[in-house]
């Protein structure tokens, strides 16, 4: 684990059940606006039987009245570095564990494990780690950002440990994730990087384009290449210019691309969030947190990779040359912002911190909606829309009763 540096305590340690959830007795969540994929239902209900959403309510069920709440899909977070002192970068299996367990607390059900530029050597031992704990299911893969990365657009990574995305190395970090490699961050402007790209998408695997220094056109080309994502855009790239469009006009005006986006009013003006769920769509977005250890824990010194970091009123920043390093949030903190701030509609802000990354993933049959069959991964919220209530898989993490 990297924790904080200094005199902050221990981090949280999370309560980890290697057995498959079992699911509580039969519930009916009643009376809440929930959020469906064909619209909102006020006054609306949510039957769980075990594990999963139910197409009707059992006669013996426990009836929970949620009146003057809403019910929402458990969220879904792509770009994940750690958090509740945590690192998924550098931590053991505990301390990853203690990392998944605070971001379920905040609403993430489901999400992805994401490493920083480090050694070769040791991004593949991480993979493996991390590998052993997507086939339990306690994460739903691996994101590699870094080290194959520009370095004019470095941010928060290693610049001595950055390299050309060459398909071999892009090929070593893809097999020791034993087929739990869900995404790569890449600069594919760089040599190898059109054809990593092309390689990532014959393997399954994501590319992602950002920590860039492409053109317009470049990005282009990446796009038709396969690359199908933005790593948290507008942020670690060249920014439009009435001349020189760049990265950022060719990510949005693409159907083919979901961009990332960091809601947490540091990465992003909220002009900028506007500005992209307006030319992209709300089907084209995908709220993260692009978390790091502080997410849940507190201000202090950490690190992130071999990089020290200060986290002050909670914005991390590098320690030395105060780049953003990654974030301390949460998405229930990015949905209540997204709604209470920036004005989105709220099937608006589900289809972009659920459904969008469910689907990206692949496991939209099982996860990003309130759909019978699925698993019961919900959140509950508040007429202000503040985290009330968190379920993963029939069972709650957060129950909204105790509250």
């Amino acid at each position: 684990m990297a924790p904080p540096l200094g005199a902050r305590g221990t981090a949280r340690q999370a309560t980890h059940d290697p057995q498959p959830a079992t699911g509580t007795a039969p519930l009916v969540l009643s009376g809440a606006t929930v959020v469906l994929p064909t619209g909102t239902v006020e006054n609306g209900r949510v039957s769980v039987e075990g594990t999963r959403i139910a197409g009707a309510a059992s006669p013996d069920a426990q009836m929970i009245d949620l009146s003057g709440h809403h019910v929402v899909p458990g969220f879904v977070d792509l770009h994940n570095h750690g958090g509740g002192g945590a690192s998924f970068t550098s931590g053991t299996v505990e301390d990853v564990l203690t990392g998944i367990h605070t971001h379920r607390l905040h609403g993430t059900t489901t999400l992805v494990a994401s490493t920083v530029t480090d050694d070769m050597d040791l991004l593949a031992q991480r993979a493996g780690l991390l590998s052993e704990l997507a086939e339990q299911g306690d994460i739903a893969g691996i994101h590699f950002e870094g080290p194959f990365i520009s370095p004019c657009r470095k941010g928060a990574h290693s610049e001595k440990l950055l390299r050309d995305p060459d398909p071999a190395a892009v090929r070593k970090l893809i097999d020791a994730a034993r087929g739990r490699a869900k995404m790569v961050t890449l600069a594919t402007e760089l040599p190898g990087g059109l054809d990593s790209v092309r390689l990532l998408a014959e393997l399954g695997v994501i590319a992602a384009i950002g920590h860039t220094d492409a053109t317009y056109e470049q990005t282009v080309a990446a796009i038709d290449a396969g690359a199908t994502v933005a790593t948290h855009l507008f942020n670690a790239m060249p920014q439009i210019g009435h001349r020189a469009p760049g990265p950022i006009t060719a990510l949005l005006e693409d159907e083919r691309v979901t961009v990332e986006l960091i809601n947490d009013g540091t990465h992003l003006h909220p002009a900028a969030l506007q500005l992209a769920f307006h030319h992209a769509g709300a089907d084209r977005v995908a709220l993260i947190t692009d978390a790091m250890d502080a997410a849940g824990f507190g201000d202090g010194r950490y690190l992130l990779g071999p990089l020290e970091v200060e986290v002050t009123e909670g914005v991390a920043r590098l320690v030395e040359g105060g780049s953003i390093a990654g974030s301390t949030l949460t998405l229930d903190r990015a949905f209540q912002r997204a709604v209470t701030v920036d004005g989105l509609p709220v099937e608006d802000v589900v289809t972009a911190i659920s459904a969008n990354p469910a689907k990206l993933l692949g496991l939209y049959d099982r996860i990003g909606s309130l759909e019978p069959g699925k698993d019961a991964d919900l959140v509950v919220l508040d007429h202000q829309f503040a985290l009330k209530g968190v379920m993963r898989r029939g069972e709650w993490v957060v129950d909204p009763q105790l509250g």
